[in-house]
């Protein structure tokens, strides 16, 4: 029976996470009593041995892992960072944080550093541009677990948490046509100029052309996901004598800057142009006006990610997984239907 039971069947059993189970069978952080004794009672009921000696032949363990994000100055990647770390710690793990500062360069050399520390297990959440499936079997090769978030290239073979992002593009401008919108603009991201429109952009101009709307390429503008860059991207589709009623912005920290920019130039924001942002970063709310935009789950982004990782850990020989997670319209004060 031992061989067909794994530490997924043990925290079912006991009502707990992985990560507690986890915890209790390596004693490695203070947990409650009465669920520790759950978790060794299950344990003992379905006869679960841990696999040490296949563990141990894989690599020392070093009770660490790493995240690579591309831009922890936008409050998106800091909140699933914040979400991988108290999940991690949670399992008795340290969380290594590199941020690749939207470099491919500094990303590959942030994966060297945890390689050399032979971390037990990476969470990657790609720069732009990046040779995602390079990156993969770079990992692979050093036989370190591995888990990708909010990437869009598909069949990379390793276990992965993804965002419906292309029903979320939908979902915005579903919403802005029926509030009456027919003048609409998109800024997105730069990566976008190069490489085509993400997810998030096709679902968004799916939703218009069942409307009858083509967005031509004079009402696209493009920036690396800043404040910033919302700014300048406002800027330059009013430089371009752009006339809308709504625009569409590819993250909230962006959406904050394209809203000031709004603003100084004396425009309204819902009065004169709507704006919907995406993400749902903790300030989307706090600006004025509060954004409408499209929510990711963005704590629970990073919980999956240490969940998938850990069960990876203890049991390799699993198949790759994909966990693909909803998006939420978030209403607030952004947006107006217009008469």
């Amino acid at each position: 029976m031992w061989a067909l039971t794994t530490i997924h069947d043990v925290a079912r059993r006991a009502g707990v996470s992985i990560a507690t189970v986890s915890r209790v069978i390596n004693n490695v952080q203070p947990i409650d009593p009465e669920t520790a004794q759950r978790v060794r009672a299950a344990i003992e009921e379905l006869d679960y041995h841990p696999n040490y000696v296949a563990r141990g032949l894989r690599r020392r363990s070093t009770r660490s892992l790493g995240l690579i994000v591309s831009d922890n100055s936008n409050p998106f990647f800091a909140e699933v960072a914040r979400a991988v770390e108290d999940a991690g710690y949670e399992a008795g793990y340290s969380v290594i944080l590199c941020n690749s500062d939207l470099s491919t360069e500094k990303q590959e050399r942030y994966i060297d550093v945890l390689i050399s520390r032979r971390v037990d297990g990476i969470v990657l959440m790609s720069a732009p541009g990046s040779d995602v499936k390079a990156l993969v079997e770079r990992i692979s090769h050093a036989d370190i677990p591995l888990v990708i978030a909010n990437n869009e290239v598909p069949d990379l073979g390793v276990d992965e948490v993804q965002v419906a992002f292309h029903e979320g593009g939908y979902t915005a401008g579903r919403y802005l046509l029926d509030l009456g919108h027919r003048s609409i603009a998109y800024i997105g991201f730069f990566s976008e100029q190069v490489r085509g429109h993400t997810a998030r952009a096709q679902g968004f101009m799916r939703a218009l052309s069942e409307a009858g709307i083509e967005l031509a390429s004079s009402r696209i503008a493009y920036g690396r996901g800043r404040y910033q860059d919302g700014r300048a991207a406002a800027a330059e589709l009013l430089g371009r004598g752009v006339q809308m009623t709504a625009v569409f912005v590819f993250d909230d920290l962006m959406a904050m800057g394209v809203i000031k920019e709004l603003q100084a130039r004396g425009l309204s924001v819902p009065g004169d142009v709507s704006v919907v942002g995406f993400d749902n970063i903790v300030y989307s709310e706090a600006t004025t006006p509060a954004i409408t935009t499209v929510a990711q789950p963005i704590a629970r982004i990073g919980h999956e990610c240490v969940r998938l990782l850990l069960e990876r850990i203890e049991h390799p020989e699993m198949e790759p997984r994909q966990v693909l997670l909803p998006t939420e319209l978030v209403e607030r004060e952004s947006c107006r239907r217009l008469d």
